[in-house]
Parts: C-alpha cells; sequence; structure tokens
C-alpha cells in the first residue's frame, strides 16, 4: 500500500498538503521561525498523527468490545534532542478515560493492542525515541 501527499508552497513558510481524504491542511512556522502561525508545526503534526493512529484503535476495539466511555482523550508530551537536526528522543502518552463503571480490563487490553500491535505511527516513533504511555481514568 501506498500513501501520496502533494504539499505545495504558499509563500513565506507556510505550506499546503494534500491528504488521502480530500481534506488540505496547512503547515506554518511560528512567528519566531519566519513564519505566521497559520498551520500546524510539523513536528506537532507527528504527536497529532500518533494520538489519531492510537485513538482510532482504541475507539474502534473498545466498540467492538463493548467497554464504550463517556470521553477520550489522549495528551502527549515530547523531548526533542538539543543538537540539530532536533527530533523526539522521548514520547510519553497518556490516555484519559472519563465516565463511569469502567470496563478497566478491557479500556487496558484495548490501549495495549493499539500500543504493542496496530498502531504502525506509534511503531514508527519506536525507532527513534523511547516511549511511555499511561492510562489515567476520571470517574463523572
Amino acid at each position: 500500500m501506498t500513501n501520496t501527499v502533494k504539499t505545495t508552497w504558499k509563500g513565506d513558510m507556510k505550506f499546503e498538503s494534500t491528504n488521502p481524504s480530500g481534506i488540505n491542511l496547512m503547515i506554518d512556522a511560528g512567528p519566531d521561525d519566519g513564519g505566521k502561525g497559520e498551520g500546524y508545526r510539523p513536528k506537532a503534526l507527528m504527536l497529532s498523527a500518533l494520538a489519531g493512529c492510537s485513538g482510532l484503535d482504541v475507539v474502534s476495539l473498545l466498540k467492538k468490545m463493548r467497554a464504550e466511555v463517556d470521553e477520550f482523550t489522549i495528551d502527549i508530551t515530547a523531548e526533542l534532542t538539543e543538537e540539530h537536526p532536533k527530533f523526539f528522543k522521548k514520547v510519553h502518552v497518556v490516555y484519559n478515560f472519563y465516565g463511569s463503571d469502567f470496563k478497566k480490563d478491557k479500556i487496558e487490553k484495548s490501549v495495549n493492542l493499539s500500543v504493542d500491535r496496530y498502531c504502525g505511527v506509534m511503531e514508527m516513533f519506536r525507532q527513534f525515541a523511547e516511549v511511555t504511555t499511561e492510562i489515567q481514568y476520571f470517574e463523572n
């Protein structure tokens, strides 16, 4: 399977990137780096891709296991190297579940399956960063 995107320079530090879904996104540097902050930053976009990939897995698995929750968020904190080219060396992913009467065994199984087996973006991150995960529960 091949994925293709086309990214077009829009002037200054701004780019527009296509997506196989047909929805385009803007990429831009912040004012400190010559941009206007009118788009996603590339490294932050990578973290969003990680959260999205794993989140899609978890939601799908929870539905199949009949362990749905009221709300689900993912927080990611990442630490960059000091030297150029700067890349993520440590990434911590926190899965936050909100609701009541949690089926914790199924939630944990869903997260673990995503982290260890299904999420290709997670596996890509493991090639260059130390990735840790955590699950938190918040009762309504």
